[in-house]
């Protein structure tokens, strides 16, 4: 028995430590090779499949980020041209607008004007309607006090001045006095000029 125990000492002594004996590392390697196959065939697979998902996922997303970031442009594109298209219209019925107000003042001018030229020509007809009385009317009074004048004239005698200037005194006063009056006074003078006349 010593020289086996003399073997073992021996090679306890040669033996490093820090590596593991042989039939440790045997012992080891089944396990990890069964571990290693089974990470290969189950594990690896099974993680490749999530991340591919994930990828199909994020790629899907990113897809439809872009096609939703194309439908925001159109639609952005579409809301501008939309207002574009408003902005016109609105500019055109303003500027349409601004050319019947326009159109509408110039009409309500010449008809102002219209009228106008119409009132003055009705004033005028009327001014000189009755410039036309005041002429016939003062024309019949200046007649009827000539004809009171020279009858009062002709009655009185002219070679004196006193009388003279009362006669023409007493005719100024009784033109001063109300137009009735003196209407009738001139109906009387009239009627007494004609007397003495004949």
């Amino acid at each position: 028995m010593l020289p086996y125990s003399a073997l073992l000492a021996a090679e306890g002594e040669a033996q490093n430590p820090l590596l593991p004996a042989i039939y440790d590392i045997v012992w080891s390697i089944i396990p990890f090779a069964l571990v290693l196959v089974l990470f290969w065939r189950v594990i690896l697979p099974r993680l490749q499949k999530v991340l591919d998902e994930r990828s199909e996922a994020i790629e899907g997303g990113i897809e439809d980020a872009q096609s939703a970031q194309k439908e925001a442009q159109e639609a952005l594109e579409k809301y501008t041209k939309l207002l574009n298209d408003a902005r016109d219209e609105a500019a055109s019925i303003r500027d349409e607008a601004r050319s019947e107000g326009q159109a509408i003042l110039k009409e309500m001018r010449e008809q102002a004007e219209a009228d106008a030229e119409r009132i003055a020509q009705t004033a005028q007809a009327q001014i000189e309607a009755e410039r036309q009385a005041a002429v016939v009317s003062l024309r019949k009074e200046v007649g009827s006090l000539a004809l009171d004048l020279a009858g009062a004239v002709v009655r009185d005698q002219l070679g004196q001045d006193k009388k003279a200037k009362a006669v023409v005194d007493s005719m100024l006063k009784d033109l001063e006095k109300p137009a009735k009056p003196a209407a009738k006074k001139t109906a009387t003078k009239k009627t007494t000029a004609k007397k003495t006349a004949k």
